[in-house]
């Protein structure tokens, strides 16, 4: 089959609710563009040189039924009130032809500044170590943001996270994923 390595990716999210767990998930898949998909999930290396492209860019190079390699947050809660963050952190280091970084953020409780802060702060933790910056872990994000920016090493973080608060007698799901394409 060969090497299988990702050239391009887009992050996507979306939130679903319904009286059923799995086609609230569904909606929520519907939501972020790729229900259409056979989705396949990896975990969090962001390969050199993968360009970072836009949603709409990503989904109108999908065709139904594609198995796509995805890294994806999921949260779902069916109690009241009870809110739940998925988001993806990513990590971009200068170098780029080294790799980078995607994080999972999959929880409850945290509202949307939270969670997408978390998402960056461990992508951007999982690079740091691996390009020997040492930072001190209880400093907030945007302690840790500065040392990382000012370090040169890591050129770039970001985001992309859902929150939302469930409701009465109903699934609610948030997805967040960061979607792998091909040349």
């Amino acid at each position: 089959m060969g090497n299988l390595v990702p050239t391009k990716v887009f992050l996507t999210k979306g939130l679903g609710r319904h009286k059923y767990q799995l086609k609230s998930f569904e909606e929520a898949l519907r939501k972020a563009g790729v229900a259409q998909q056979n989705l396949v999930q990896v975990s969090s290396i962001l390969p050199p040189k993968c360009k970072v492209i836009s949603r709409e860019n990503g989904l109108r190079s999908l065709t139904p039924g594609e198995i796509c390699y995805c890294v994806m947050a999921r949260s779902d809660t069916d109690e009241h009130g009870r809110v739940v963050a998925s988001g993806i952190g990513v990590a971009v280091p200068r170098d780029r032809s080294q790799w980078g970084y995607l994080s999972e953020v999959h929880g409850y409780g945290m509202n949307q500044q939270a969670a997408a802060d978390l998402a960056e702060d461990l992508a951007a933790g999982m690079l740091g170590t691996t390009l020997g910056l040492e930072v001190d872990p209880n400093q907030a994000w945007s302690e840790k943001e500065q040392v990382y920016k000012s370090s040169g090493l890591i050129i770039r973080t970001s985001n992309i996270t859902q929150t939302a608060r469930g409701q009465q007698d109903l699934w609610t799901t948030t997805v967040a994923l960061a979607v792998f394409l091909f040349d």
